[in-house]
């Protein structure tokens, strides 16, 4: 397999991080959204990463998508959303609230990185901000109620855990977002980020190209 993208984007990154839990081995190509556009329209016509290209050159993106590939791959047992119930729809909230963060933050960095600074509309960015607290806030109260337990859902690493901690680090680099009003948030993340296979998969935020 073949992932498409750099580790700095939260969406390729949980990708990464999955693929590393789940031991499934992948060459890495690190190209860029900004500088890369034309290569990765190639395999995917949005020119978007996460791109994974498979053995047989089937090519899929979305993370979602990929990282429902890969729950199918590997079967129940070991996937990383659960199967049913209670548990798989609070993991796909918290990867829902996660992901939304994100999306509000890349919003954010493209507000600065592509518009001149007369030309950025402080509302929308204000708008974000209130949206990105939200979420951190809804994620921080659910560290409250798990403070007990190693895991935001059940008793093993899901998705919801590697999404969460993927994108409030993405946050809070690229942004910059201060984690410090959430400190329950804050500190699982913290204590995710020091895990091996998170730290293989990460490399410090660099804002796109904009030619």
């Amino acid at each position: 397999m073949i992932l498409i993208g750099v580790f700095d984007s939260p969406f390729v990154r949980r990708v990464a991080v999955s693929l590393g839990v789940l031991g499934l081995p992948f060459e890495h190509r690190d190209w860029s959204t900004g500088r890369d556009a034309a290569q990765i329209r190639q395999y995917n016509p949005l020119g978007r990463v996460p791109t994974l290209v498979l053995d047989s050159e089937e090519v899929l993106f979305e993370s979602s998508v990929v990282l429902d590939y890969l729950d199918q791959t590997v079967g129940a047992a070991r996937a990383l959303l659960p199967a049913s119930g209670i548990e798989r729809r609070q993991a796909l909230q918290l990867v829902a609230l996660a992901t939304g963060a994100a999306d509000k933050a890349v919003s954010m960095v493209y507000e600065r990185v592509y518009r001149p600074e007369d030309k950025r509309h402080a509302p929308w960015l204000e708008r974000c901000t209130v949206q990105i607290d939200s979420a951190l806030t809804a994620l921080e109260a659910h560290c409250i109620q798990r403070k007990d337990h190693d895991w935001l859902v059940g008793e093993r690493m899901t998705q919801a855990d590697m999404t969460v901690a993927c994108c409030c680090t993405f946050a809070t680099d690229a942004v910059p977002f201060d984690l410090a009003p959430y400190p329950a948030l804050a500190a699982r993340v913290a204590r995710y980020e020091a895990l091996p296979v998170f730290q293989q998969f990460h490399v410090a935020f660099d804002a796109p190209a904009t030619t």
